[in-house]
């Protein structure tokens, strides 16, 4: 139980906690047997409930298996800078000739992305991130390098988004995760992040469109548009455009809109019911920062509809999703009202890595060397 306990793997069902002088141990292949160190034996049952038992999912992320020179299977944990002879997937076993699960809900608002993603292997996979340098953007993007896949963060400033790829090759060494430069605010670098992009000449699997401007003052971009519509959705419009072939190519894949329930609170449409582009990029004397933030909001939804209904023919489906409750972030920076209401609001909001689940540890050592039983099957 202490190596167990040294594992995080501790907390278990009573049923099947192991009689003292009992250990767990894993073959090559994934099965799980049990080593009595009383009476020196091995024996694939459980010695309370009988049943057989093997390994579910593959290795957390930031571990790998190696083999010692003794033919002994170990796991080294990258990410915590350790070894160990115990099996980390132990706590995910499923019985030999498991049962029909029941339906039930799998994850609530408390959820992260790391649990979402405990056991996924996302290796050759491909991610675009916008705004992944800080916040929510980043935490999606660490989830997705950690579990194998090769991340892009897209953002605008190229400096902090370098510091964003360190951090996470500071958790796992083996990460593949570049940065890459894309101001939304400016079609012209879309178009050449796009063009980049597609030079590399790789698939791409999922494309989180997550960067966003919040409680601006008014400004144009040099595109002639007002800035938080372009930012918020024109920019991301016009970017799924750009790798709508490439998405299609690389089928299935994604697109992720994060939008935001404040999109409830708007509307686009005028008196007679039709879209008034006024709206959209709306004047100085018509501009309020928060009724732009959300009908950029609702453009994210109306876009993400639209584009799933297209699009999901050919293997591509686009979701929009709402990250949760309103959470403290860098995104209120621009007024200080914002940051007020956003302080006192941070005891009762979701932390960051809950805000990331939209949809995979030991003491040096080793075992006593006794013989693993032998299959009857």
């Amino acid at each position: 139980m202490a190596a167990l306990r040294y594992a995080g793997l501790d907390d278990t069902d009573s049923e099947d906690e192991l009689p003292l002088g009992w250990e767990q141990r894993t073959t090559k292949d994934g099965w799980v047997y049990y080593a009595n160190h009383t009476e020196e034996k091995t024996q694939w049952e459980h010695p309370k409930t009988g049943k057989r038992k093997r390994i579910a999912g593959d290795l957390p992320y930031g571990w790998e298996q190696e083999t010692d020179e003794n033919g002994q299977v170990y796991f080294v944990d990258h990410i915590n800078k350790r070894t160990t002879y115990l099996d980390p997937r132990l706590a995910f076993t499923v019985d030999d000739n498991p049962t029909k699960p029941t339906t039930r809900q799998r994850y609530d608002g408390s959820t992260t992305a790391m649990e979402i993603l405990q056991g996924r292997d996302l290796t050759g996979k491909v991610v675009i991130v916008t705004g992944a340098n800080s916040g929510i953007g980043f935490e999606t993007a660490k989830s997705f390098a950690l579990h194998g896949a090769h991340v892009i963060l897209a953002c605008r400033n190229l400096t902090r988004a370098n510091e964003a790829v360190s951090r996470i090759l500071g958790e796992w060494h083996k990460a593949k995760v570049e940065a890459m430069t894309l101001d939304l605010a400016q079609l012209r670098s879309v178009q050449h992040f796009a063009q980049a992009f597609k030079a590399k000449n790789v698939s791409l699997h999922v494309l989180v469109c997550n960067a966003a401007a919040f409680a601006l003052p008014w400004t144009l971009t040099k595109d002639g548009l007002e800035t938080t519509f372009q930012v918020n959705h024109l920019g991301h419009f016009h970017l799924v455009q750009l790798l709508q072939d490439v998405l299609c190519r690389s089928a299935p894949a994604r697109v992720v809109v994060v939008s935001s329930e404040s999109h409830r609170f708007t509307d686009i449409n005028d008196s007679s019911g039709n879209l008034d582009f006024s709206r959209l990029s709306p004047s100085k004397n018509d501009y309020w920062a928060m009724l732009a933030y959300n009908r950029s909001k609702l453009c994210n939804i109306l876009f993400s509809n639209e584009l799933h209904r297209r699009l999901s023919p050919r293997g591509v489906t686009s979701n929009a999703v709402h990250p949760g409750n309103m959470m403290y972030s860098s995104i209120h920076r621009n007024w200080w009202v914002y940051t007020l209401l956003f302080t006192l609001a941070r005891p009762f909001t979701k932390s960051m890595v809950k805000q990331t689940a939209l949809p995979p540890k030991v003491k040096y050592g080793k075992w006593t060397t006794f013989c693993q039983p032998r299959r009857s099957d």
